[in-house]
């Protein structure tokens, strides 16, 4: 089986005052030094364009050069080409495009990027570089095939798969006649499950190969930045391999081992899905960062003074804080303060879409969780933790007291249990529910785990684990705040988005 442990290591590598030197090719990556003019290696120190610092290899990953063939020589095929060409590899580009085929064949970068003809130059030079229109012949002159063609959106925004499939099935075709063993690497961008329920179905359907054993499969996405490519492709902020079995993984490794000690070696699904969770976080930066733009400039705020001290908060503002799927927010701040910020931008006629939505997403996730214990056929429910977050007596807009009110309004025989949370404490401001949420309370979790069919679990403490994972298995157990990875796995465990 993968181990799919995934590395989270992937720190900035600092890429100030980078040149490119032809002569004189350095990269810095955390202490190591590559030189990429193999044919001319005299020692183990090697230099990639990037910097200055030195990065020494092993002997055998130095004289190992992979045969490597790359279908599509659009944007990223074309990097591709030059840079895998730059670190020794053996590199067939194949188009249909007469035209992008001739231009790699003359050392002549088919678009605009900077640094890349004078890689594609050298490649050519050297002859490590040659592209073809033949697919089939590259193929068999390859031990390794990384798939870049386009898949461009539909009207509908779904993505069109046409280019996709029609390689793959000239590859598999291919690899039918082949008798050794040969990793197909997918690149293109794509929903998660298409390399599995798509991609893997067509090479097993016309190369009559087992997959695994005669065929290998990785899924690796790119992550390159237009005008900044080369840079990106030797200073990757991370490197992600999603494969189908430990031997695809390790010879896929050996594409980038020369350049990143941090791979992260992870399912075929989630290597798909972090190109698009990427783009999609970038793209929300960039609104969000314009959205606070419109609104300093309309209330006379230097934008750029607010965000230079926004930005320097590293603990809470730019770090994994608050980015993993859980339960909603709540509390003084997060909900006041969203509120505040929308009304701002409403009395100045300054439009902001994102940011004035962002309590109703989060109203819609408390409204999620009642979807999911709606499906589970039960009528006793148990909350354990109603304050906003655990180790706190503070109940302002809790999303665990919502969820309780919402519970009760739809007919639900429910209970809570919370040791911080006294009889003294005004729930709700209607007498009424004020009274029927305090008639709820429970003072001993384990009673509350006998009465009730569903217990919903809001708080991340040692004890909530343990009921977790020793309650009776007629209980279910709704997690809503990712309590560990390793609960076992059955049709009474469910997590509220994972």
């Amino acid at each position: 089986m993968l181990n799919t442990d995934p590395i989270f290591n992937t720190d900035n590598i600092s890429n100030e005052n980078t040149s490119f030197n032809i002569q004189s090719r350095v990269i810095s990556n955390e202490g190591y030094t590559y030189n990429y003019d193999y044919d001319s290696l005299q020692s183990n120190k090697e230099t990639l364009p990037g910097s200055t610092d030195e990065y020494v290899k092993d002997d055998n990953e130095l004289n190992e050069k992979l045969r490597i063939s790359i279908i599509g020589l659009g944007y990223v095929g074309s990097v591709s080409c030059a840079c895998f060409s730059s670190l020794g590899h053996r590199v067939i580009g194949v188009d249909a495009d007469h035209e992008k085929v001739d231009s790699i064949n003359q050392g002549i970068s088919p678009i605009v990027e900077p640094n890349l003809g004078s890689l594609l130059k050298e490649g050519h030079q050297n002859k490590r570089l040659t592209a073809t229109n033949d697919i089939n012949q590259a193929i068999l002159d390859s031990d390794i095939t990384l798939i870049s063609v386009g898949t461009p959106s539909n009207k509908d925004g779904s993505c069109n798969l046409d280019y996709l499939k029609n390689a793959t099935k000239q590859i598999a075709q291919t690899l039918s006649t082949k008798n050794t063993y040969h990793l197909v690497v997918f690149r293109s961008t794509i929903p998660p499950t298409t390399t599995k329920n798509v991609l893997i179905p067509i090479l097993e359907e016309y190369s009559n190969k087992i997959i695994g054993k005669d065929i290998g499969i990785c899924f690796n996405p790119e992550f390159l930045r237009e005008s900044t490519a080369i840079d990106d492709f030797y200073h990757p902020p991370k490197t992600v391999i999603g494969a189908i079995d430990d031997r695809s993984a390790e010879y896929g490794k050996k594409l980038y081992n020369s350049i990143d000690k941090n791979i992260i070696i992870t399912s075929i699904e989630a290597a798909e899905f972090v190109k698009y969770i990427d783009n999609t976080w970038h793209a929300l930066k960039v609104s969000f960062g314009n959205e606070v733009g419109r609104i300093c400039k309309a209330m006379a705020v230097d934008s750029h003074q607010v965000m230079d001290i926004f930005l320097r908060d590293k603990k809470l503002n730019i770090s994994p804080y608050y980015l993993k799927p859980g339960f909603a927010f709540g509390g003084s701040c997060l909900p006041k303060d969203t509120r505040g910020i929308v009304h701002m931008a409403q009395q100045n006629h300054v439009n902001i879409p994102i940011i004035e939505h962002i309590n109703q997403s989060n109203a819609d996730h408390i409204e999620h969780t009642i979807n999911l214990i709606s499906q589970l056929n039960v009528v006793r429910i148990g909350v354990i933790g109603l304050t906003f977050k655990s180790d706190t007596d503070d109940l302002r807009e809790s999303p665990s007291l919502a969820l309780l009110k919402r519970l009760l309004i739809s007919g639900y025989d429910i209970q809570f249990y919370d040791p911080i949370i006294n009889s003294e404490r005004i729930l709700d401001q209607d007498p009424l529910i004020n009274q029927l949420l305090n008639d709820a309370r429970c003072n001993d979790v384990l009673e509350l785990v006998d009465n009730n069919q569903a217990i919903v679990i809001t708080h991340k403490k040692k004890y909530t684990e343990q009921i977790a994972r020793m309650s009776p298995k007629d209980k279910h157990i709704i997690d809503v705040v990712h309590l560990e990875n390793n609960l076992p796995e059955s049709d009474h465990y469910h997590g509220l988005c994972w």
